[in-house]
């Protein structure tokens, strides 16, 4: 088909019409307006409101939906804050822009310290960010250093119990709440992600009191008992409830299902065998062979897994590997040191992986949950 500027056409995974601005073909730091461009052409789009990374656009009379297209979640992530009051002002809008063209860039505001923190999928991604916040958006702002983006799960299967009760006080009216509430941990393999399932019929737990149950899972599992990391590759399954309806508002209820639910999931995931997940990335490095040897050590060094060698042009070598994320950062520093500046690598997320006990000793200190 054709496209042409000033004309319209339909987003079909958001069922919106976009107008079609100017159409330009880009050259570097030139670009070149254009009437129309055909099958096969690559151009810039002006003026569109609604797309996201990934959609469709298409002739209405023609709707086509496309794959969406599976974003990684961030592996790391800095603390970031605006230097002056005016750039505080500046900085969530121009972060909200990032994120909406990038849909491996997050932001969030941690509860706890009231930090602003921004999330990738390396180094250099949060570098660029950080560059363009600058550049385009005119806000200064102080980052700190780069953390590595954990998680948790659990390595065996536990059936735990969780209840609320909070009665009325002596001499007071209003009702009391009580719940009760039974569920199973059951690890999942490797990215399947976390999942809740009732094994209750609506004729014992009516679906909303089932959904506040679900809605507590989802929670419980937004952070870990080890240090709070989300918890991923687990499968919440709710085998009893037991409720006061008589003697509660639904309201009250609600709070108690939602109550004991989050008791529940902290016992069980203690008793679960938790353990730290890190990220590994998948590396390769090209450098002249006389630096492989050395380069293969470092990796080594980094608690990176070498999978192989190959030759690349110019007489170099390519190494393959799996790097822990956190054995990562400063290799482009430490690499070009080592080579003579005539080594490069690329990496990108890979999998996540059990971290092992003496790292996970040194991250987490010496406290562990008591197992029974």
């Amino acid at each position: 088909g054709t496209l042409r500027s000033n004309s319209s056409i339909h987003n079909s995974p958001k069922s919106r019409k976009e107008r079609i601005g100017r159409l330009l073909h880009m050259y570097a730091n030139r670009r070149e307006d254009v009437p129309a461009v055909s099958a096969g052409d690559i151009a810039a789009v002006g003026g569109l409101k609604f797309p996201f990374p990934g959609d469709a656009l298409c002739d209405r009379s023609r709707p086509v939906v496309l794959e969406s297209i599976r974003f990684p979640d961030p592996v790391i992530y800095v603390a970031i804050e605006p230097r002056t009051a005016a750039d505080e002002a500046k900085l969530d809008d121009a972060l909200r822009c990032l994120a909406d063209e990038d849909p491996t860039f997050k932001f969030r505001t941690d509860q706890n310290t009231g930090q602003t923190i921004i999330s990738g999928m390396g180094e250099l991604h949060l570098e660029i960010l950080v560059d363009r916040l600058v550049r385009e958006f005119k806000v200064w702002a102080k980052v700190g250093r780069p953390q590595v983006a954990y998680r948790e799960t659990i390595t065996r299967t536990v059936a735990s119990e969780g209840a609320f009760s909070r009665p009325v006080p002596s001499g007071k009216g209003g009702r009391g709440q009580y719940a009760r509430v039974v569920v199973e941990l059951h690890p999942l393999q490797k990215g399947e992600g976390s999942r809740f399932e009732n094994s209750l019929s609506e004729a014992v737990l009516a679906e909303p009191l089932a959904q506040a149950v679900e809605s507590a899972a989802e929670e419980g599992l937004s952070g870990g008992v080890l240090a709070g990391y989300p918890v991923v590759d687990v499968c919440v399954r709710l085998t009893e409830a037991q409720v006061e309806e008589e003697e509660s508002t639904e309201n009250a209820v609600l709070s108690a299902l939602h109550s004991a639910t989050l008791v529940a999931l902290q016992k069980g995931m203690g008793e679960a065998k938790p353990t730290l997940l890190e990220p590994i990335m998948k590396v390769q490095v090209v450098v002249p062979e006389a630096h492989t040897g050395g380069v293969i050590g470092d990796l080594s060094a980094r608690r990176g897994q070498v999978l192989g060698m190959e030759p690349a042009s110019g007489g170099a070598q390519a190494i393959r590997a799996h790097v822990p994320l956190a054995g990562m950062f400063g290799y482009a520093t430490d690499l070009r040191s080592a080579t003579q500046g005539r080594g490069s690598f690329t990496m990108e997320f890979e999998y996540y992986a059990p971290v092992p006990e003496e790292v996970s000793r040194r991250i987490l200190g010496d406290w562990r949950p008591t197992a029974s």
